[in-house]
């Protein structure tokens, strides 16, 4: 990461700590974002509510609409900085700000230029849908390579901050100033640490396949659907497991704010834990180069991890929410009625 995007990280993380805890209204802030805005970059980041690019989700590198840091200046980069702040747990905050600078890690392991625009920490796309400063709903999305945060907003209160996608590569950085960095490391620790908890009965199970999925199952879909209901039921864990399960589950919701993490275990609580599963694939062994995968569905939503491509040193991972992706069928219904923009 470069010394004038620490310097914004830097300046605006008080700031962002306490705007996260405190409110789900990310109305203001993004209005202050486009505000901010020169009118070459509102009509890059700045699209109808009910555009088709509201769905054009991705992970890998590509190519995507909307302005990115090195297009912004100062105090564009620091009004982007507190809207993504403002948006995201703190769990969430430091994950996204490491997938950010792991692209120079990634650059010197494939021995690519130091000017390289293919691995790039400023390379995050920006784009709003709608108008936050109106009375409908209104969405914004942070994007690029290994991550994609969508959230959506009715009634200054956030309603989905889904889908959710972080990954990591490599997973573990093996040599160099960064060696054993690993910014998933909870997820993929807990995740072992949950199937190691497994006799080998519940073990017969929980684990559906040794080879391991090449990516996660719901990829970049639209509409994430119900996997196959493999793997262990959490009834069938006994209270010190329910326990871990529960911490695991937990530790994907912390990436979001502390209000909407609520709102989602408020869900859970209602439907109850006894519909949740567990599935694992792949190794057992936690190291670099034994493959693993692992899912969590339940109260509708789905978690998945892979960990596979480049030597099983390549993690990702995903939040879906089957009722309520890029906020739910209710504004799915608006956007059929007025007929999706182009």
């Amino acid at each position: 990461m470069n010394n004038l995007l620490k310097i914004s990280l830097f300046l605006f993380a008080l700031l962002g700590s306490v705007l996260q805890s405190s409110s789900q209204n990310l109305a203001p802030l993004a209005k202050q974002f486009i505000e901010s805005l020169d009118a070459d970059l509102k009509k890059q980041a700045c699209f109808p509510f009910d555009h088709t690019e509201r769905f054009n989700w991705h992970f890998v590198p590509r190519e995507r609409k909307g302005p990115t840091f090195h297009d912004f200046n100062e105090q564009q980069k620091a009004a982007a900085l507190t809207l993504m702040r403002a948006s995201l747990g703190e769990p969430g905050i430091e994950r996204t700000e490491a997938i950010f600078a792991l692209e120079n890690i990634l650059r010197e392991v494939e021995n690519r230029p130091p000017n390289d625009a293919y691995r790039d920490p400023l390379n995050y796309h920006f784009s709003v849908f709608g108008d936050p400063a109106g009375a409908k709903e209104w969405g914004w999305r942070l994007e690029g390579h290994h991550l994609s945060l969508n959230f959506s907003s009715d009634r200054h209160t956030i309603i989905s901050s889904t889908p959710s996608f972080m990954g990591s590569n490599p997973a573990l950085v093996l040599s160099g100033p960064e060696k054993n960095r690993q910014v998933l490391a909870n997820e993929t620790h807990m995740g072992f640490a949950m199937v190691h908890a497994l006799n080998e009965t519940q073990k017969s199970t929980a684990i559906f396949s040794e080879k391991v999925p090449y990516d996660i199952l719901t990829s970049n879909d639209r509409r994430a659907s119900l996997l196959q209901p493999l793997g262990i039921a959490y009834s069938a864990l006994n209270s010190d497991q329910q326990q871990l399960f529960q911490e695991l589950v937990t530790l994907y919701l912390s990436r979001f704010t502390p209000a909407y993490q609520g709102l989602l275990q408020d869900r859970i609580q209602e439907q109850g834990w006894e519909g949740f599963t567990f599935a694992w694939a792949g190794s057992e062994i936690n190291a670099v180069g034994e493959p693993h995968y692992y899912r969590i569905q339940g109260a509708d939503l789905l978690i998945e991890y892979d960990n596979i491509q480049n030597d099983a040193n390549h993690v990702h991972t995903v939040i879906r929410d089957l009722q309520n992706d890029f906020g739910g069928d209710l504004l799915l219904s608006h956007y059929q009625k007025n007929h999706l923009r182009p």
